[in-house]
């Protein structure tokens, strides 16, 4: 088990998430099985400093359906990356990790200090 520490300063969103999930799986590890969960912690600090490129900030947008039609609900990268810059990378973390039975255990040695 081994924890690795990442500085998010300066970082693209991509990049960092697509790195943690790598080291989430374990696959960093020479004894990497995929039907197992791996046991390396990743710690992320200065979260705030994570950029997109080109016009991502301006137009990158989640959507959420409230059940009715036409209740689609949008919210811009801006405003929630203002409010809860830990939600961003850790949703973008769990967008890449295989949807399976695993991926709730691997995302909750996923630590992120802001």
């Amino acid at each position: 088990m081994a924890d690795y520490t990442i500085d998010a300063k300066n970082q693209r969103l991509g990049r960092i998430s697509s790195e943690i999930a790598m080291i989430l799986q374990g696959k960093k590890n020479p004894t990497y099985e995929p039907r197992l969960e791996g046991a390396d912690r990743v710690i992320v600090k200065n979260v705030r400093g994570i950029e997109l490129s080109g016009k991502k900030t301006l137009q990158k947008a989640y959507y959420r359906h409230a059940g009715p039609l036409g209740h689609l609900k949008v919210r811009r990268y801006e405003d929630v990356f203002a409010k809860k810059p830990a939600w961003v990378l850790r949703h973008a973390v769990r967008l890449m990790l295989p949807k399976n039975k695993l991926s709730a255990k691997r995302m909750k040695r996923l630590i992120i200090e802001i």
